[in-house]
């Protein structure tokens, strides 16, 4: 896989459990029942983020931020020639490609950064 690709999965990840524990209703339980309290856990998320997002490339990068300011998920997988982001096929060639993870595909309806699902 694209090392690149791979860093967008990561940050793909590190942004759901950040939405996930801004949107828990646990989070105003006492600091007890936490070995972190919900906010410096959100703190600690948000520097990972930006430390992912550092190591990626420019355009990749300004791409990433356009996508991620507007789409609650950036990167999308293709299963059966389908983007799950937008639901649209792709192009036929590339559900043939082999090595298909091995570039930074994007998809030509919706934008996304796309990855495939065997």
């Amino acid at each position: 896989m694209h090392p690149q690709l791979e860093l967008l999965l990561e940050l793909q990840d590190l942004q759901t459990q950040r939405r996930a524990l801004e949107d828990d209703p646990l989070r105003d339980m006492e600091e007890a029942v936490f070995e972190l309290r919900p906010a410096e856990a959100l703190d600690l998320l948000q520097v990972k983020i930006a430390e992912v997002i550092d190591r990626l490339e420019p355009g990749i990068r300004r791409r990433y931020m356009d996508l991620a300011g507007n789409l609650d998920r950036a990167v999308a997988p293709v299963l059966n020639g389908i983007c799950y982001g937008c639901f649209v096929a792709t192009p036929t060639a590339w559900a043939s490609e082999a090595g298909r993870n091995d570039h930074i595909g994007v998809c030509d309806y919706c934008g996304r950064f796309l990855y495939y699902v065997d």
